[in-house]
């Protein structure tokens, strides 16, 4: 059974999301909540695969779009007021927060006591952020949590100094600080700086105003991974084959074993697929279902 469901945020901002629940009446208290990735929204093929998948399990699956959908669009007030700054190319990624928290409210609002969260690609680095500042509050939804759920999980910054040389990615930061001193941060970047169209102020707060979000260093060998460390429930981590991971995958499994402190760790990759899981979705819901009946017999 598929519902609509509209939800409101702490900073008044109205998002919505598509619910799935299990077929044949049944009752669940436990859900998936999906943070979709950059340009994306909760429409992709990859989210009713996996919605499929975790319903037979007789568990619900909540994908939602947050302010970071698609390339531009207006963040909506719940007064019906619009501001240009949403959308993956104008979004500041520490409002995910009120994202995330505000979806977890909602899913709990519905009667649903164990939540799993489950983030692709810009979504696992907001749901790290998220979490890591509900454990800093001590904020008492933390509770509802039971795991958390990071597929292809990206080092923004080594990623771009990859994609365009240190040369280069040294000369773009450089243009974006000089664009913001005049006054020019709603601009965008040039056209070959970035996979998509995007801001100076947003570019910036990946690349520059980072230390929130900067905790995915797969090449720091002496990186402590302090953030994925904070998180003490199960942790479940994938990747595609062919995904946007300069690492060999198997290196990099490997020393993420050794970096992360958490008893229940589940970390690897799925052959022959890409950065989207393309038809390997399948594949892809079987292992979290596995994952999250495994995590209840702990």
């Amino acid at each position: 059974m598929l519902e609509k469901i509209y939800f409101d945020l702490e900073d008044d901002v109205e998002l919505f999301g598509l619910l799935q629940k299990p077929d044949n009446n049944i009752n669940t208290d436990e859900v998936v909540i999906s943070i979709h990735g950059m340009q994306s929204n909760c429409f992709k093929k990859r989210e009713d695969i996996l919605a499929k998948k975790i319903n037979e399990a007789g568990i619900a699956y909540f994908a939602f779009n947050n302010r970071g959908t698609e390339i531009m669009c207006y963040t909506k007030k719940i007064d019906g007021t619009k501001t240009l700054n949403g959308g993956c190319a104008y979004e500041d990624i520490l409002d995910s927060y009120y994202d995330i928290k505000g979806a977890i409210k909602k899913m709990i609002e519905l009667g649903y006591t164990k939540i799993h969260l489950q983030g692709h690609s810009l979504g696992c680095t907001k749901i790290v952020y998220a979490y890591n500042k509900l454990k800093k509050e001590n904020d008492n939804i933390l509770k509802y949590i039971k795991s958390v759920i990071l597929l292809s999980l990206v080092d923004l910054v080594d990623l771009q100094k990859y994609d365009l040389g240190i040369d280069k990615y040294n000369k773009t930061l450089e243009l974006a600080i000089e664009k913001e001193k005049n006054h020019e941060q709603m601009d965008l970047m040039p056209r070959d700086t970035f996979d998509h169209p995007i801001s100076v102020k947003t570019y910036l707060r990946y690349y520059r105003d980072n230390k929130d979000i900067d905790f995915a260093r797969f090449s720091d060998k002496e990186y402590n991974f302090e953030e994925l460390n904070n998180i003490n429930i199960p942790l479940f981590l994938r990747w595609g084959e062919k995904d946007l991971v300069i690492q060999d995958l198997d290196e990099l499994s490997g020393f993420l074993k050794e970096k992360i402190n958490n008893n229940n760790f589940d970390i690897g990759y799925i052959k022959d697929t890409d950065h989207g899981y393309t038809n390997k979705e399948d594949i892809l819901g079987e292992e979290i279902v596995e994952f999250i009946i495994n995590c209840k017999k702990m």
